[in-house]
């Protein structure tokens, strides 16, 4: 180890102590917060806990004792209610309250206590008294009398003051040598005046028993306090305590506070002894992290290593992300000149890297596009979805058959294709100005054709994937789009998307979130937003690419048509010039362009009446001009021999006149002026050449 390597590690092992240090304090300070967090919550807990049990029992001794003073109450006014007729018979008083004190146990007296000589024959102080002794055995007294002056009683001067039901403050009976609490209400005659007060007795014994039921920890003890503050209830057995928590209730009707004390100690001991319980856990997880730290740092410099190759790893595929993105159309609307289309498209790779793609450009008023998805993911198939992107646009460039382009690709994939990774492939060719659509599939997902009347698949042959077999032949079908027709492309991405309970996007619902009503973008994000509503939180599985096709075309509707028939003889040619002038008025050119117009006719028709027709035979040139709002087309068509004049090697006009080789000129010429020029050969046996011309 050279001295320069040596520094640098020493260095690292004191700052990896330093960090180790700080680690192990930061452990312990998170301990001990921990535990404080703990015990707070945990003494939360227990007095939430305890609140609860509390309130549960005094809930049932209140409902208890509230049920019997309420029971009292009733019993009162009853019994004054029906003895008002029986003011001149006292001698029926006893008799009535003791068929109430028979069904309510709890009553240990009833009284009447007249207004003072309201019976002069008993004098001053009359009250007569229903004692009980036990069970249903009673004892009839009269202990009004100058010794027990009830009319200085505080339940006698209240109910006769307010004319009101009054709950009396604990007091001794002296005439019945008892404590008891009394429950008065007026007493009247027939005709509605106060007579006296009746009142019904309970004893406090039968209190302290109700309160002594309220037992929800082992110490804890209930008590009833009058609403002057004398005690009216409380167990024999309690104790004093330091700290408590004590809660209270008030009892309906009769302005008592039933209170419930409970020693803190009964509440929390269990907590107290987690509690150490958790220090000693705190510290032998100290220890715990200190023999893991020190294993750690003998591991970190393997780690670092490990760390450090990640990391290249990552950048290297983010650049990879980058340069694969770059390679696919992003910039949207592609095409905002045109009102003839409209695109939009989304990819999202399952990884940093993907084997999704698609791709698109217009040439000669046509768009090119495809879709593919390679097997596999990640790095081997981002690799694969390069190379099939750019053969799609080598290939296209010089090609405008969907199955030859197809055919081409799949024979040069197959050469190379050793590690047996397949693409699934869709190509298509749309022509802007009619709508018209060919198409080649390979083993793709079936595109979905968007219309006002429904959507539905769009009819493929399945074809094998791309790479599988070189020499493969691929089927080219073709189809129409109507304005406003949309063209729907993913990969299986979309409809195999899984939610948490592996369930498909599928099918149905990809239909349902498609509509015609909706522009590209839209689209795109209405469907983006179906999945990812579906899948929810669950992992993406597969790559997930879609590009939307909108055929618009934004061509008038009703076209101006034009046609010239001439024999294959060259005198004829100057019919042609006021063909062209013809068409030109009608379409408002200039003279300009009226000339070059002409110009490129007659190159191209005076072509046709030279070669085409075997000579001395005699052939007819057929012209057709359509006059558009935003373009002309002449084709030119014929039944001779078959000839493609735009397969013919372009003229080199930088050589001198000596040097150049004949012929070429022409076609150079006609190139040149139009903005379009195809030839095809029908299946009757036509030669047709195309010639378009953008005007304004």
């Amino acid at each position: 180890m050279t001295r320069t390597n040596k520094i640098i590690k020493d260095s690292f092992d004191r700052v990896a102590a330093r960090q180790g240090l700080l680690i192990i304090l930061a452990a312990v300070i998170a301990l001990e917060a921990t535990g404080l967090l703990q015990y707070y919550f945990s003494r939360k807990a227990i007095r939430e806990e305890a609140d609860n049990r509390a309130a549960s029992e005094m809930q049932v001794a209140r409902l208890t004792t509230e049920k019997t003073t309420l029971t009292i109450e009733g019993s009162a006014y009853a019994l004054a209610w029906m003895l008002e007729d029986y003011v001149d018979k006292p001698e029926i008083y006893l008799d009535e309250m003791q068929r109430i004190m028979d069904v309510t146990p709890v009553i240990m007296n009833s009284f009447i206590a007249f207004e003072p000589n309201y019976y002069p024959q008993f004098g001053r102080w009359y009250e007569p008294v229903l004692s009980r002794i036990s069970g249903n055995t009673y004892e009839r007294l009269q202990i009004g009398s100058e010794t027990h002056d009830y009319f200085s009683a505080e339940w006698y001067k209240s109910v006769i003051e307010t004319g009101k039901g009054y709950w009396s403050e604990p007091y001794l009976d002296d005439a019945l040598s008892m404590m008891v609490v009394t429950f008065a209400v007026p007493f009247k005659d027939h005709e509605g005046k106060t007579v006296g007060v009746l009142g019904l007795d309970i004893t406090l014994n039968w209190l302290t028993e109700v309160v002594a039921q309220i037992k929800p920890y082992e110490r804890a003890f209930g008590t009833i306090v009058s609403r002057k503050g004398q005690l009216i209830a409380m167990p024999p057995e309690t104790l004093a305590v330091d700290k408590a928590l004590k809660y209270q209730a008030p009892l309906e009707g009769t302005g008592w506070k039933m209170s419930l004390t409970i020693p803190e100690d009964d509440i929390f001991e269990h907590l107290h002894r987690l509690e150490l319980m958790v220090l000693f856990l705190q510290i032998l997880g100290v220890v715990f992290l200190i023999v893991i730290l020190y294993i750690t740092m003998n591991n970190q410099k393997k780690f670092q290593s490990v760390s450090q190759n990640k990391s290249r790893i990552e950048g290297e595929l983010q650049v990879a992300r980058g340069i694969q993105m770059s390679m696919i159309p992003k910039s949207f609307p592609p095409y905002p000149e045109r009102g003839d289309v409209d695109m939009f498209a989304a990819v999202v790779p399952a990884k940093e890297v993907g084997g999704d793609l698609y791709d698109f450009y217009t040439r000669e008023e046509k768009l090119f596009f495809c879709i593919g998805d390679v097997s596999g993911k990640g790095v081997p198939a981002s690799l694969v979805m390069a190379v099939t992107r750019s053969l799609f646009r080598t290939v296209s460039a010089h090609e405008k058959s969907p199955q030859r382009i197809v055919t081409t690709i799949n024979d040069s994939m197959a050469e190379m294709n050793e590690a047996n990774m397949f693409v699934t492939f869709f190509c298509g060719v749309l022509d802007l100005r009619n709508g018209h659509l060919r198409y080649c599939n390979a083993g793709h997902n079936a595109p979905v054709l968007v219309t006002a009347e429904g959507n539905r698949s769009l009819p493929v042959e399945a074809n094998l994937p791309l790479g599988v077999i070189p020499g493969m032949s691929f089927t080219e079908q073709e189809t129409d789009l109507t304005t406003g027709t949309g063209l729907f492309l993913y990969t299986d991405g979309l409809t195999e998307a899984e939610n948490s309970n592996h369930e498909l996007f599928g099918d149905e619902r990809m239909f349902a979130a498609l509509s015609a009503e909706l522009g590209s973008h839209q689209q795109i994000d209405t469907v983006s937003q179906a999945v990812q509503g579906f899948v929810g939180d669950a992992p993406q599985s597969d790559d997930l690419t879609m590009l939307y096709i909108r055929f618009m075309n934004n061509q008038i509707s009703e076209e101006t048509e034009r046609h010239l028939i001439l024999h294959n003889d060259i005198q004829q040619i100057p019919q042609l010039a006021e063909f062209v002038e013809a068409v030109a008025d009608v379409a408002h050119l200039d003279v300009g362009l009226t000339m070059s117009l002409n110009l490129a006719l007659e190159e191209a028709v005076s072509n046709v009446i030279m070669y085409a027709y075997p000579k001395g035979s005699d052939g007819l040139v057929d012209i057709e001009a359509i006059i558009r709002k935003k373009e002309l087309e002449f084709i030119i068509s014929d039944n001779g021999t078959p000839f493609d004049p735009t397969a013919a090697p372009e003229a080199d006009i930088t050589l001198d006149a000596e040097e150049r080789p004949i012929g070429g000129l022409g076609i150079f010429l006609v190139k040149n002026i139009m903005d379009v020029v195809e030839y095809t050969r029908s299946d009757d046996g036509k030669n047709i050449l195309s010639m378009i011309k953008k005007i304004a």
